[in-house]
């Protein structure tokens, strides 16, 4: 995936803290560190939007569509 270029401000202490798990190995470079915890932040966001969007699901009424033309089905089911 192409990649782009761009300046970002950090606190000096975040800097050091950052600069500190590249001297220790942990991330090859301040870029590659940056570029992952902005990933699992977005992950983090987005599970977290689709936890808050089911929770408005009412449970009842999917479980009613889920279940929706399953007794017919049912009948054409082989045995195990």
């Amino acid at each position: 995936m192409p990649k782009s270029k761009i300046a970002i401000t950090l606190e000096e202490a975040t800097l050091e803290r950052l600069d500190e798990l590249v001297e220790q190995a942990m991330f090859p470079s301040r870029s590659q560190a940056i570029e992952q915890a902005v990933e699992e932040k977005l992950s983090r966001v987005q599970r977290t939007r689709l936890a808050r969007e089911c929770a408005k699901l009412d449970p009842v009424f999917e479980r009613a569509l889920a279940e929706e033309g399953l007794t017919e089905d049912v009948a054409q089911w082989p045995e195990y």
